[in-house]
């Protein structure tokens, strides 16, 4: 088994003395396993995958069943509340966790919760353009007026309650008689949805939905805490980010129209929303972030998109590393994934496919270590991609745990560029790289750089498997 030879030392470098003793230096190095890449698995550059959730009426008799049994039933006794506690705890000035009490509530707040969601179901109706360009047109006209008029704001007030009155009046209702509206009186509301109507459920549909949403901005903005704790080297550029920005913008504010201003925030949201632009411009952004080639891009918005996806995915790779790989030495290992293009068996030359079964007796195998396709192949010669790889470290370094193989898209290896996947195209000899196909070849080639990082840990893991 080859070493990997990471870089060149100078020959004026001094080695510096490992904290390991001598006797642990002189030992055969410990072999590493890790998985190979699954290109046919996971695509180059795949979105971040939602997480899957499970049904909850599965192993739970069916349909129906009490919802506020199964959510009490994991909560723990209540902790005695101590004698001598300060006062103004929490505990001490509100109701004791309790079964009874938050059953009760629970069941009020889903019958009660209503007018809730029919305002935010309103809402939605307004900024996604779902009533048509006049329902909405009216309500930019009115927070346009108010933008330009910003005292009539504390007569909204008003303008709401005179509103209700107005729709609510017996004159509006189809079913009153003429010359009675006045003796007429309009029955009041229902107090609540009963347990286990159509509205009841339509109200539990929408705490559900709301709980995950709001479960899932907070596991999104949790992601930016540790940013703001020192727990990562970015606090200090993101502290001195804001300084110099705040010292800036200081004397801007009372530059800044406030009008304008709060008009054109006010109305983005609109603009986002409107069909025109979900139709046409989001395809053309999507088409930017997406896995799949795009014919809508030219050639330089394709490289940019590249750098993109690379310093992005790289970003999230450095936010999962734990404070001992930040402490040390970080490095990139490779690894080439090589495939042969097979005609297929009609005249048709669309019909053919890559694959690493392709790829001739004699010639590099699917998988290969060094650039030149020979060095460092498979210990089991398999070529199977399900199969482990397994790497000669130096002593004192290991793969990073967070972190898996992806592939190299910028291909910077190769001067005469790569496709949107990465892969550079050769000849039959796998010589005259190119960043695609050639029609003038009689056959072809490819092959394409996977990364991925070590660092150095003179402790030994307890496990070789990574």
């Amino acid at each position: 088994m080859t070493t990997l030879d990471y870089v060149e030392i100078p020959s004026y470098a001094t080695r510096l003395q490992s904290n390991v003793s001598l006797s642990s230096d002189v030992r055969p190095a410990a072999k590493i396993t890790t998985s190979l890449p699954h290109p046919e698995s996971s695509p180059v550059l795949s979105p971040l995958s939602a997480t899957q959730f499970t049904s909850p009426t599965k192993g739970l008799g069916g349909p129906a069943f009490n919802l506020p049994q199964i959510l009490l039933s994991s909560l723990p006794a209540p902790p005695p509340t101590p004698r001598n506690a300060p006062p103004g705890q929490l505990l001490t000035t509100r109701d004791p966790l309790s079964i009874p009490i938050t059953s009760a509530n629970f069941r009020r707040f889903v019958a009660k919760s209503g007018p809730i969601f029919w305002v935010q179901d309103r809402i939605e109706e307004v900024v996604m353009w779902r009533k048509g360009w006049k329902f909405t047109g009216v309500w930019i006209c009115a927070y346009a007026f108010l933008c330009y008029f910003p005292h009539l704001i504390l007569l909204l007030p008003h303008v709401i309650l005179l509103g209700i009155l107005i729709s609510t009046h017996p004159s509006q209702k189809s079913t009153s008689s003429p010359g009675n509206d006045a003796d007429q009186t309009v029955p009041p509301p229902p107090p609540s949805a009963g347990e286990g109507s159509v509205d009841w459920l339509a109200n539990l549909q929408a705490i559900q939905n709301l709980m995950g949403f709001v479960s899932d901005a907070h596991d999104f903005i949790y992601a930016v805490v540790p940013h703001l704790t020192y727990s990562t080297p970015y606090t200090y550029h993101l502290l001195a980010f804001l300084a110099v920005s705040f010292l800036l913008l200081l004397p801007l504010i009372s530059l800044l129209p406030l009008r304008p201003t709060f008009l054109v925030l006010g109305l983005a949201p609109f603009a986002v929303t409107h069909p025109f632009v979900r139709i046409h411009v989001y395809p053309l952004v999507a088409s930017f972030f997406s896995a799949s080639p795009s014919a809508l891009l030219p050639s330089h918005l394709l490289r940019a998109r590249k750098r993109v996806y690379t310093r992005f995915f790289r970003a999230l790779d450095d936010d999962r590393l734990d404070d001992r790989h930040w402490r040390t030495e970080l490095r990139d290992v490779e690894l080439w994934e090589n495939e042969r293009w097979m005609p297929g068996s009609s005249s048709d030359d669309s019909n053919g496919s890559w694959n690493k079964a392709n790829l001739k007796a004699g010639e590099r195998s699917a998988w290969t270590r060094g650039r030149d396709g020979w060095g460092g192949v498979l210990p089991d010669g398999s070529g199977d991609v399900s199969s482990n790889l397994t790497f000669s470290l130096a002593p004192g370094w290991a793969f990073v745990e967070t972190e898996d193989w992806r592939p190299d898209m910028e291909a910077t290896w190769a001067p005469a560029g790569a496709d949107e996947y990465g892969w550079v195209y050769t000849n039959d000899a796998w010589q005259d790289p190119r960043p695609g196909l050639v029609e003038e070849w009689k056959g072809r080639t490819r092959r394409r750089r996977w990364l991925r990082r070590i660092y150095y840990n003179p402790v030994p893991l307890k496990s070789g498997a990574i």
